[in-house]
């Protein structure tokens, strides 16, 4: 299913690594001193747009949930704390998803890989390196860019042919960022996106 294609655009969370708990946990630790639900409504917000970023996730927590404004200094500080939480729990090797892993182990010198994320740019590569995975990525891209421009970038530069090139994620802003771009797409590990893209991978056969 995924021969043909030259290209391979990852999600890196639910995709990559099993890090939706921690993310999870991130939110409720850095969020502890404001009223409980108004947490559990960022993290149902979290939870239905699994790509987008923390930064747009803290801004939606004061904004639309508070009602409140908020800076990006207020915001990016709060980006830091998350950071700190993911950089202690996320490296551990076991989180890893291994049939995507294998699959991305097995292909890289065949199939050039890219990591677009809506996770922090810094901290994706930081975590990539403790995983020992870096190796496997032409190029690990994150937030504060947005997914779609992430993406956009890759094609205005050449550097990918959207014609041979396919995105593979876990969220319905997977699939955006994969259709804005006409770039194909394909759903992993996350049942409600099947039907949408070309298809959806159950595993990982090579």
């Amino acid at each position: 299913m995924l021969s043909r294609y030259k290209y391979i655009l990852w999600d890196f969370d639910g995709v990559i690594i099993n890090s939706n708990p921690a993310r999870t946990l991130g939110f409720k630790k850095v969020l502890e001193d404001f009223p409980n639900d108004q947490v559990e409504k960022l993290l149902d917000f979290h939870n239905d747009n699994g790509g987008l970023s923390r930064y747009v996730k803290f801004r939606y927590f004061y904004e639309e949930i508070r009602g409140e404004e908020v800076d990006e200094h207020q915001i990016q500080n709060l980006a830091n704390q998350f950071s700190l939480i993911m950089k202690q729990i996320l490296t551990n090797p076991q989180l890893l998803i291994q049939d995507s892993v294998s699959f991305i182990q097995h292909n890289c010198s065949q199939i050039q890989m890219h990591i677009v994320s809506g996770s922090d740019g810094q901290e994706l590569r930081f975590l990539c390196e403790k995983l020992g995975i870096s190796n496997c990525f032409k190029s690990i891209s994150g937030s504060p860019t947005p997914k779609t421009e992430l993406v956009r970038y890759l094609v205005e530069s050449e550097i990918i042919d959207p014609q041979i090139t396919c995105l593979i994620g876990d969220s319905i802003n997977d699939f955006e960022a994969a259709n804005d771009n006409n770039i194909d797409f394909f759903g992993f590990n996350n049942p409600e996106l099947i039907g949408f893209g070309i298809g959806f991978i159950n595993d990982f056969k090579f």
